[in-house]
């Protein structure tokens, strides 16, 4: 698949030329309108039939910390790729639009839902009377979610500066904060697990919204040779990201649910049947990637790969609205 547009002939005389790119825009709104269900009713799915009981709104504050990953993603990813791009020979000048400012805006108002529903005792809040801003000074999860808020604003101004690499500190802060609130000091080992979902959703980061922000710079390049490239570039770090990904999923997997129990929790837990669907998904992602890698490689035309990477970017996507779902979810019991 090109990554330029077919040109197109002139437009039939009998009705107005189609507005360009809207077909893309509706495709596109579609799609966040599909992935927004995910974590909305994915609860009711994944609760039923296991004696569990989730927390109030559960599906509003696994569709919040979805869109709080996703906007992490977005930012993370750029700075990524603007490294990736300054190795390339020949690299064209032209950058696409950063879409850091946007996602830092989201991110603060996720992170502010978060906070609000920290501040009324993990309860959703119907009013503004119930929520206790100064309560959160006095938890430990009241200060998390603060230190995520405060960052995506502070990201949100470096993203705006004249040095818009600062960013990387707010970011994470962000990190640390998601790795920190995770593992309550109530969990054995928390330090452990803490560790692990930083290397986890560090990594993660990096993989999706490095593939998104280098296809966004690809498609300004057009048939430029320095495009092939930066895919390979991208493509040798993915591999890595991809297996540290994998472990510390795995090993935070088997902290929570016991080698002897995780067959039976893998269908009979909500946290379970979520974890076994994102398993599926980014199987299905390191099919396409390893796909996207065969053409940049072994194909005629190198930047073919973009066909399947785009294709890895919405199965990505998938997979950080089931993340979004399974850190609300109820933790299984350990056997």
């Amino acid at each position: 698949m090109s990554l330029t547009r077919p040109t197109t002939g002139a437009p039939d005389a009998s009705g107005p030329a189609p507005r360009p790119g809207t077909g893309r825009a509706v495709a596109v709104l579609v799609l966040v309108t599909l992935g927004a269900l995910i974590p909305l009713l994915g609860p009711s799915a994944a609760l039923h039939g296991t004696g569990e009981a989730a927390a109030p709104g559960v599906g509003g504050i696994a569709l919040l910390r979805a869109v709080l990953f996703a906007a992490l993603c977005v930012p993370v990813g750029e700075l990524f790729v603007r490294r990736l791009v300054r190795a390339v020979p020949g690299a064209p000048p032209s950058a696409p639009r950063s879409w850091a400012p946007y996602a830092a805006a989201v991110g603060f108002a996720a992170a502010l839902g978060l906070a609000s529903v920290v501040a009324t005792g993990n309860l959703v809040p119907h009013s503004l009377a119930e929520v206790d801003v100064g309560g959160l000074y006095a938890s430990r999860d009241g200060k998390l979610a603060l230190v995520e808020v405060n960052a995506f604003l502070v990201a949100g101004l470096c993203a705006r500066s004249a040095r818009p690499a600062t960013q990387v500190w707010p970011l994470a802060a962000v990190v640390v904060a998601e790795a920190l609130r995770a593992h309550p000091t109530t969990e054995d080992s928390p330090l452990v697990g803490s560790g692990l979902t930083l290397i986890h959703l560090t990594c993660a980061a990096l993989w999706v919204g490095g593939l998104l922000s280098a296809l966004r710079t690809l498609r300004g390049w057009g048939r430029s040779e320095a495009g092939a490239v930066l895919l390979g570039r991208y493509a040798r770090v993915a591999l890595v990201l991809l297996a540290a990904i994998t472990a510390t999923g795995v090993w935070s997997s088997l902290r929570r649910m016991p080698p002897g129990t995780v067959l039976d929790q893998l269908t009979a837990t909500a946290y379970g049947r979520v974890l076994l669907a994102k398993l599926l998904l980014v199987a299905t992602v390191a099919a396409l990637a390893l796909w996207a890698r065969f053409r940049l490689r072994r194909a005629p035309d190198p930047l073919t790969a973009a066909s399947p990477a785009r294709a890895e970017v919405v199965a990505l996507g998938a997979a950080v609205l089931m993340s979004g779902l399974l850190t609300a979810l109820p933790v299984p019991i350990r056997w």
